[in-house]
């Protein structure tokens, strides 16, 4: 009673809403919401996403409830058909009409909007971002922001509601096939910009998840690999990154991962997501499992809310199972009512009920390839410049262009976020898509996609038609010939990167190298622009002279690395990921379980490097990578300033930079924990920010230092731990190149979770 009366009180006071509209309609209208009111008091948007699920769960069946915990794959898949009500989509969870709830049309959503198998039509296109290392490259919260709402307002248009997207997974192995879809090997940079993407999605009026919570870094034997990891090293590194992305991002829902943790499978899980997830970090959303990632019916207590991609399961483990389960008393259902509570404030929380998308509008392909077009840019990392080959004159030299499949377009990466990007039949740069193959289910969706944006018609634009001669690279001695009779080249090389598949070393495939060598022997002026997922071998560095690491770039990525090479952008990117000499100086050189059967139990120690990963690794080891975490030139010079620092609980840290350049040009401000009491060789990335700076001004950057990087993980007292003591903090153009720091002063001092 006393929510009708406070949803009338609302109402009238929002009569406002209806001048200018004929008194016969506003009253039509306003009777209309006097009944939904009376009908759905949870439809009332003036009461809290806990009340209102609270609510509506009241009004719920067992069987309704239980309809919500499960649900297929959304396209036709095998022996499997298009659910009914269901878009098309990875996934599916049928609304209910009776109450209003609507369908939750979830969609793989990591780089763009994928279609998966053309389910809705051959004509249904998005937007590709660029690679997730690619936005961690650019350093930037308001790109990650900015793609996140441009994929989110695409999938409204397509009436989807629920965007498998926010990957925080750390890089731990530069061959792990999945790298590309996520942000590098720092938790900071990792939860920071995750975070960002995920609260973009959600302030269009959808669900985001983060994923794959947790530690899931090897794709080789995904489905019954151990990952092996003390608590105190896991709460800095990997979870720390989903941390502080959930704490920013608010996700609707956290998606669990495939890998066991510990010996147990990450969706049924008790210690992370009842313990650390819902305790420690009081996270009031819903965990939804990976495709095919429950294996037994105590995830249900063990804290998964929902199954998703049932099919693909040995049981539907959340229908009549848990009904029996309920039935029998092992399972409370006081359970089976937290499960479907959690999803409905998730869906309340984030709009789904009261921002329905809105199927069939328009999308301005246009302004979101101009956003795809920015994080590519930003992206782009130049990494040698010897003699200033770059940036190129617009006019003058012969160029010749070589390899990569340059003429068609960027290549991306294969697997679940791989995203069709929109082209026009008629175009002379038809849609090229070559199935790298294999065996198992993934193989269908391991594929290079090349979207259509062709640096080749790029670069003739600037440097004139006939300045630019084409060689695919097939024939490295060809290829040879032609760049022997140009000014200069540029090769064009890729790696294939794809869920499912780890790279087994990090050469590039498909005889590139060789192809670099024979160029770089014919042409002493050559540069190389990688497009690849992850670090790569390099046996001909010393023989070229510019290198570009381009990432998978994207709807637009050939116009960027164009305007990166011409000069039109100053490269701005800079390595979220370390970039090993060779796989010797990894913590595992041999990949765990490589050259196995898909499906063998697999170990991997990451107690070898603990919470220790990728830059943290070399500085522990005194080894020096080939080039490190936060490396990247420009086009000018920056100069950095003293390091300033203050204390207490809230710590910070200051710098004056400058460009002493001539260009203008944007820096990446990088700060450093260097030390602390009993160990000198630390290296933690404490904060960072992106400045434009034209030739000459100066700026103060401050950052705000998360105390959690400072401390070390207490397992006894369950919580963090700042020793009494000294603190250096640095600042730096990379991990290894520190030009300043300053003594920050701690006390001693303990906080929770």
């Amino acid at each position: 009673m006393k929510t009708r009366k406070l949803l009338a009180s609302a109402l009238a006071g929002s009569m406002v809403l209806f001048a200018g509209i004929a008194p016969a309609q506003a009253q039509a209208q306003q009777a209309e919401a006097n009944e939904t009111a009376q009908a759905r008091p949870w439809m009332d948007t003036s009461l809290s996403p806990d009340r209102r699920a609270a609510l509506l769960l009241a009004e719920m069946t067992f069987d309704e409830k239980i309809a919500m915990l499960h649900g297929p794959m959304a396209m036709p898949f095998g022996p499997f058909t298009l659910p009914e009500g269901a878009i098309g989509s990875a996934g599916y969870i049928p609304g209910n009409p009776r109450l209003g709830i609507p369908a939750l049309q979830e969609t793989d959503a990591s780089l763009g909007i994928t279609n998966p198998m053309l389910v809705r039509g051959a004509d249904d296109m998005s937007t590709p971002l660029p690679s997730g290392l690619a936005l961690a490259a650019t350093f930037n919260p308001e790109i990650a922001y900015a793609g996140g709402v441009m994929i989110a307002t695409e999938a409204r248009a397509k009436g989807l509601n629920v965007l498998l997207a926010g990957g925080m997974n750390l890089a731990r192995d530069p061959r792990n096939g999945r790298n590309f879809e996520y942000l590098g090997e720092d938790p900071l940079l990792a939860g920071v910009l995750g975070g960002e993407s995920v609260r973009g999605i959600q302030s269009t009026g959808m669900v985001s998840t983060v994923k794959h919570y947790a530690v899931n870094d090897q794709e080789h034997n995904r489905m019954t690999v151990d990952s092996v990891i003390g608590e105190a090293d896991m709460r800095e590194s990997d979870l720390l990154a989903f941390q502080i992305g959930i704490e920013r991002g608010d996700p609707g829902s956290v998606m669990c991962a495939y890998n066991m943790i510990n010996g147990v499978y990450g969706c049924q899980n008790d210690h992370l997501l009842n313990q650390v997830l819902k305790g420690d970090w009081g996270y009031r959303g819903w965990v939804m499992s990976d495709w095919g990632a429950v294996e037994a019916l105590e995830a249900a207590t063990n804290g998964l809310e929902q199954q998703s991609g049932e099919q693909l399961d040995q049981k539907i483990w959340f229908d009549q199972p848990l009904r029996e389960a309920v039935a029998n008393g092992s399972i409370p259902q006081s359970r089976v009512d937290d499960m479907a509570l959690r999803i409905l404030r998730g869906m309340f929380a984030h709009g789904l009920f009261d921002n329905p998308p809105e199927r069939g509008a328009p999308i301005d392909f246009a302004a979101h390839a101009a956003v795809a077009q920015r994080e590519a840019e930003e992206g782009i990392v130049l990494l040698k410049n010897e003699g200033g080959i770059l940036p190129l004159a617009a006019s003058g030299a012969r160029i010749a262009v070589i390899g990569g499949h340059a003429e068609a377009g960027v290549a991306s990466g294969g697997g679940s976020s791989q995203v069709t990007a929109p082209y026009r039949e008629s175009s002379m740069v038809p849609l090229r898509s070559l199935p790298i193959g294999g065996e198992g289910m993934m193989a269908a969706w391991y594929n290079v996609l090349f979207h259509p944006s062709p640096p080749l018609a790029a670069i003739r634009e600037r440097a004139g038609e006939d300045k630019v001669a084409f060689d695919t690279g097939a024939y490295p001695g060809d290829a040879a010939r032609i760049a022997g009779e140009a000014d200069l080249a540029i090769v064009f090389v890729y790696q294939p990167s794809s869920e499912g598949a780890d790279a087994p070393d990090m050469s590039l495939p498909f005889g590139q190298d060789a192809l670099i060598a024979a160029v770089a022997a014919a042409q002493p002026n050559t540069i190389v622009v990688l497009q690849t997922g992850n670090p790569v071998e390099m046996p001909w560095e010393q023989d070229v002279k510019g290198i570009v690491e381009s990432w998978y770039s994207g709807a637009k990525g050939g116009e960027a690395i164009a305007r990166i090479l011409f000069g039109e952008v100053n490269p701005s990117g800079r390595l979220p990921i370390s970039w090993p000499v060779d796989a010797s100086q990894l913590p595992r050189p041999e990949i765990p379980g490589w050259g196995t059967p898909e499906g063998t139990p697999t170990r991997v120690d990451y107690t070898i490097e603990g919470s220790d990963v990728g830059y943290r690794w070399y500085a522990r080891e005194g080894t020096q990578p080939r080039y490190a975490f936060g490396y990247g030139l420009s086009y000018t010079d920056f100069d950095h300033g003293a390091v300033r620092v203050s204390g207490g609980n809230a710590p910070s840290a200051a710098v004056t930079v400058t460009n002493s350049g001539d260009r203008a040009g944007q820096d990446v401000v990088q700060f450093y924990l260097t030390g602390k009491p009993g160990n000198d060789s630390i290296r933690r990335l404490v904060g960072f920010e992106k400045v434009s700076l034209a030739p000459g001004e100066s700026r103060e950057v401050t950052v705000r230092i998360d105390p959690r990087i400072l401390a070390e993980w207490d397992e006894a007292a369950h919580g963090w731990h700042i020793a009494a003591g000294d603190y250096r903090i640095g600042v730096g153009t990379d991990a290894v190149t520190i030009t300043d720091d300053a003594i920050l002063s701690l006390r001693n001092r303990r906080f929770g979770p």
